[in-house]
Parts: structure tokens; sequence; C-alpha cells
């Protein structure tokens, strides 16, 4: 007999869920949350942290992974201290969210957001809002929670959750009765802090650093049990037992916000294109104006296909309103009186396009570099163009951005700054009571800048007992703490820039500095939604030779640029190679001189070639010493194939650069441009996980 037995439904969605990006509030990550919630069998959860979406682009990508609906929403706390939680029901919805978040920040100094009820009630279309109560229900809880009823009377509902106090009963009946009299459903959230109960020490702690106490002062602030985690759907049925309709009324919620992160549809800047119809046609005519200048003897057979190669490529991913963009604020920089000195650097200089603009002074075909090192189609992200400017005149470019595009459509990323070992340790060891001399001990033994907390013959080296029980759980906890964001701080110089509002795209909030404006989202959550940044950096050393420029042009009458320095100037090789570099950018550290004397370079490629030498990977790869025996003529140079001298003749049969990497796998493995791009990824020292086991 067949069993028609069906498995009991349990329909619930928790939407309230605080992240760590709820800076010191949250005891988990995002991906955390979202892993574990997908495990338990929610269908659907939102990461709501205060006054702030920081976080939900990672919350975002790992939804997706975990094959989990996110809610996107925020945990909005106004100034009078009503908690109300608000997802937009739609990508309009989102816009007024992001822009109410904005008005908060902008009227704040950085890091606080001052809203108002009126401010809800201007950006309250579209939302869904859930009142979340304070544990004592006060008469101004109740006025203002008929206040955004009656202002939102279909939009507003009223949060139920346990504190396990022993008051909760009598405090559930007092909520669904203060919800019948606005007519505001009640619905079931557990207000999650943290991902799993184990977290609940860290958690205390982050109360105790944020509250600037130690463990055994904090008393009531802290929570007084750990259910305050993810939990299955059947046992949120179970604990609201008298409650099944505002438990089934989470998921009621969930299915009625329909916005995505993936909705954004991102829109570079597409303005006015010169002499041209489009901006790809813009473009192409300033690419080969610039080709006739760098190459007036004729342009290169190698270098003209190139050219082809790269405008075709860029303009199927319509990436020439950014190219031109950034070229706009190449030639403003260089046509004021003075010019500012600049120079792009990083992978853009795998581009002919970008060496023919002036936007880099590296020819690629000189060196053998790939475009598909800087832009692949298959890899799916948006170029990324470094440009440094003299450090002293930065300003200078960065207000020109603002003024053209405005600071509605401009905006610099954020940078997460997260707890490292040292700062891990030194507010651990604070919160857990431990004195001073002992946090800075542990703290001293910690190399660097360090992400792998203390070993214990570390501990026994400053003196102290790995087996003392309180020391042994600061540490723990250290470990748990490494990796959290602190705080969010400005991008070095990552501009986003867009062609509406950028406040309809993320929140802008102030920085530290005055005249500056970021938005939440770092460099990585730029690259997972596919929006472009410009980065604007600053270099010290070429403030460094401007001022050399004047000295020669007011002491000897000799005016010179960048262009004009010549490359091969046989006394300055003479000095780099007795390592008499102090002051020299790239090659004056103790690595660099220590290596100058041994390779010592003649011309430009042989310094390009000592510079990349002394990395992490060449060293670890065991390449340095094969090199300099060649080098030096103490050992034979061969090559297995005619193909593979092609590639490492310039190096002398040893791989030293990424590019190498990826022209022999291109000759040996037959991939194309592409796949070698994502096999040099793959490879990258610079993960901290690696994943070319799975390519």
């Amino acid at each position: 007999m067949k069993n028609t037995k069906k498995t009991p439904s349990f329909p619930y969605a928790e939407l309230a869920i605080t992240s760590n990006f709820s800076f010191l509030h949250g005891g988990s990550h995002p991906d955390e949350l979202m892993l574990s919630a997908a495990a338990l069998g929610l269908k659907a959860v939102a990461i709501a942290d205060r006054n702030t979406l920081a976080g939900v682009v990672r919350a975002h990508k790992a939804a997706k992974l975990a094959r989990i609906k996110l809610i996107i929403g925020a945990r909005l706390i106004l100034m009078n201290g009503f908690k109300v939680l608000c997802f937009p029901t739609n990508k309009a919805a989102y816009s007024r969210l992001t822009k109410l978040l904005t008005v908060g920040n902008r009227r704040a100094p950085k890091g606080d957001c001052y809203l108002t009820c009126k401010d809800l009630t201007n950006h309250g279309q579209g939302q869904v809002f859930i009142a979340m109560p304070p544990h004592e229900i006060t008469p101004d809880f109740k006025q203002q929670m008929k206040q955004l009823s009656h202002a939102f009377p279909d939009q507003c509902y009223l949060s139920l959750s346990l504190y396990f106090k022993g008051d909760d009963q009598s405090r559930l009946d007092t909520l669904a009765s203060l919800a019948d009299h606005c007519k505001s459903p009640a619905v079931v959230t557990n207000d999650v802090l943290y991902h799993m109960p184990n977290r609940r020490p860290l958690q205390d702690v982050l109360t105790c650093i944020r509250e600037h106490c130690t463990i055994h002062q904090a008393g009531f602030l802290l929570q007084s049990n750990a259910e305050r985690h993810l939990k299955r759907p059947a046992e949120i049925y179970r604990l609201f037992s008298g409650f099944t309709e505002a438990v089934h009324r989470s998921q009621k919620i969930a299915d009625l916000c329909r916005f995505s992160l993936d909705e954004l549809a991102y829109q570079y800047p597409d303005e006015p294109s010169g002499d041209s119809p489009t901006p790809q046609i813009e473009l192409e005519r300033l690419t080969w104006i610039g080709a006739k200048e760098r190459f007036p003897d004729g342009l290169p057979g190698k270098v003209q296909a190139a050219i082809d190669h790269e405008l075709t490529l860029i303009g199927s991913l319509n990436y020439a309103p950014y190219f031109l963009t950034v070229n706009d604020i190449v030639r403003y920089a260089r046509s004021l009186d003075p010019p500012i000195l600049c120079q792009g650097r990083g992978s853009a200089a795998n581009s002919t396009v970008c060496y023919c603009l002036g936007i880099t002074a590296v020819n690629p075909s000189e060196i053998d570099l790939l475009f598909e090192r800087f832009i692949s189609a298959e890899r799916g992200e948006p170029p990324d163009i470094d440009v440094d400017f003299e450090h002293e005149r930065r300003e200078e470019v960065i207000q020109y951005i603002y003024a053209k595009y405005g600071r509605h459509r401009a905006g610099l990323a954020a940078t997460v700054i997260t707890y490292r070992s040292r700062s891990a340790l030194r507010e651990v060891g604070k919160a857990m009571g431990l004195s001073e001399d002992v946090t800075r001990a542990l703290a001293s033994s910690v190399w660097g800048r360090s992400s792998q907390g203390v070993a214990s013959e570390q501990i026994e080296d400053c003196g102290l007992q790995s087996s003392d029980p309180t020391l042994a759980q600061t540490l723990l906890l250290t470990r748990e703490l490494i990796g959290f964001p602190r705080h969010l701080s400005q991008h070095v110089g990552g501009f986003v820039i867009t062609r509406g509002p950028l406040d309809e795209l993320a929140p802008i909030s102030n920085a530290a500095m005055e005249n500056r404006t970021i938005v939440e989202w770092d460099k990585d959550d730029l690259d997972t939604l596919g929006i472009l940044k410009i980065d604007v950096l600053a270099l010290g050393m070429l403030t460094c030779l401007q001022k050399a420029f004047t000295l020669l042009k007011t002491h000897y009458g000799r005016p010179m640029s960048l262009a004009q320095i010549p490359r091969d100037d046989l006394p300055t090789y003479k000095m780099i190679q007795k390592a008499d570099t102090i002051g020299v950018f790239q090659i004056e550290s103790r690595a660099q001189m220590s290596m100058l004397p041994r390779l010592k370079p003649a011309n430009f490629y042989d310094l390009v070639i000592e510079i990349a030498i002394v990395r992490p990977g060449p060293i670890q790869g065991d390449m340095v010493h094969p090199y300099l025996r060649r080098r030096q003529n103490l050992e034979t140079v061969e090559y297995p194939s005619k193909e593979l001298e092609d590639v490492l003749k310039k190096t002398l049969g040893v791989p030293l650069f990424q590019e190498q990497a990826m022209k022999i796998a291109m000759v040996g493995a037959g991939f194309s441009a592409a796949e070698a791009d994502q096999l040099r990824r793959a490879m990258a020292t610079f993960k901290r996980t690696g994943d070319i086991g799975n390519f």
C-alpha cells in the first residue's frame, strides 16, 4: 500500500537578521547566515542591518550560491529611538530606501545616520514596514506605532519575538492587542544576531567593545541567553504555537518583496562624444589619432592588429564611455598650468588603446603583454584603470570629477576596514579584562598585518601560559573576530560614476574629509554587481618629479616632461647597479637594494624584471636563482621548443610574469586568451584561498 502521508509544511521566512555589518551588533558574516539558513530549511531570509545596506551585496552573492531568496532591507533606527524594518517591494521602492538612507547619512557626521518620522513618510511608498518593539512596551512606542500604521495602513506590521525572560506570554498578548488596535498585523521574527548558538560568546564580546566595558562589568547589557540564532521553521512554529498565523505571515511578506539586486541595471554616464555620434566612434577616432602620435614612423602591423582587436572587444562590451572618461580626466590634469603629472598603471598597461590615448606610457607591443589580462569577455568583470596623480594635487582632479558629474552622480567607493590579529587581540583582551601589559605583549608577538591569530608557541615566548582558561578563551574569540568589519572608510581613490542619480543605486554618506562623499559598497561589491570604478590615485614620486622639473626649468633653463626623461641614461644605471637607490620609487626597499648589485640592470626592461623578480611568486617558485645564474652565464639557457623560446626568451627561459604563464598555457595547452586569464587568476598568490585545483 502506497504511503500517502505528506511531510508537514512550515512556511516561515526569517525577516529580522542582523549581520556583522551592523558594526559591533551582529555576530556572523552575511555568507555564514545565508549558508546556515539554507541548511536549516529556510526558503527566504532578510538581512536588515542598522541604517545601512553595506552588507547586502555579500549576502546577495552568498544567497545565490546557497539557492535561498534574499530580501533586501534595512533596520531603520530613528532619532527618537523607534526601530522599524524596511523592505522594498520593487526597484522603485529600493531606490527610495537608498535615498532615505542617503538623507540620514548626509545630515550626520561620518558613521552616523540621523532619520526622522518625516523621512520615513517621504520615502515610504512601496515599502513593507515591520515595527520592532522594545522589551518594555512604552506609551511612546504605542504612539509611534499608531502614527506609522496611520501613515501606511496596508504596509505596516508589528514584530513578535521571544526573549525567554519569563514574561514572554504577557508581552506577546500585549503586542497582539496593539497590532489589532492599530490594524497592523502581527508577524513573528526571531530577531537573529548570529547564525549558530556558539557565536553567543563573541556576541557578548562585541557588546563589550561597543559599550566600552569588560565582560565582568557588562551585566544586563548582554543578552540573557543564546537564543538569538537561526532556527528551523518547525522550531519557530513550536515556539509560537499560539501565533501560527503570525508565523505564516512572514512568508507572505517575503512573497511581497520581489526586489533583487540583480535588477540594478547599472548605466555608465553616456556623455556627449565630442566630434562623433557615439562614444565608440569617438574612442576609435581618438585612438587612431593617438596611434599616429605614438608611432610617427608608421604603424607596425602588430600594433594595428592589437588596436583593431581591443576596439572590437571594447565595443562589444560597451566600455567606450568608460575609456573616454578616463581619457578626459587625464587630459584635464595635463591641460592645467602647470600640468599635473599622471600615469596609468596596473593591468591597464596591457592595453594598446590606453597607450595610444596617453593613459599609460607602456607600449604593450614592446614587452609582449596580453589585452585579456586587462579585459576579458568571458570573465564578465568591468575594466579597472588605475591612474596615479601628483599626491599634492590629486584633490584638484577629484573636485573636477565632482564638478563635472555632480555629487548626485559621483562618489568614492568604500573600503571595509576589518579586524586583523593585532586589533582583534587588543579589543578582545580589553573586553575579557586582561591587563594592558598582557594584551600589549600578545599584540607585539604578531608579525606585520597578519590575520592568523597567535600560535601557542608565541604565547609561551611572551612568558604567558597557554593553558590559562581566560587567555585561551581570549585567543579563541580573537580568531573568530579576525575578518569582522570594524567600520567603513573611503577607498584611496576609486570613483563610481552613474548616468542617473547615484543615490538610487546605493546609499551615500559623508567621508571624514570635507567635500568627499562615499558609496557604502567596496571594490569587491562593485565588481559583483558589474559597476565600473575609476581609480584616481596619489603618488608622491610624481610630485617629486614635478618639483625636479621645476628646478631644472628655473635654474638651468631646461624644460622637461615625463616623455623627455631618457630611458637608457648610463650614469643612472651605474648608480642603480651599486644599489644607490634610497628614495627611488619601486627599487628602494631592502630586498630590491639587495638584488640590484646581483642582477645589474642595464636598461629599462632589466628594471621591469628587477621589480617583478622580488615578489612572493618568483621567490616561492624558485625562479630567482635560476634567472641570476643564467644572466651571469653560469647556467645554459635551454628551451623545450621554439614556441616556448618565443615566450621566454626575454627572461632567459624563466617565467617571471603572469602574462608569460598565460602565453605558456596558450602555446602548450591550446588555451584561448580568456581561458589563460582564468588560469592566471586561479594561480594568483594574493588570493587567500586558491582554486587552481578546481581549474
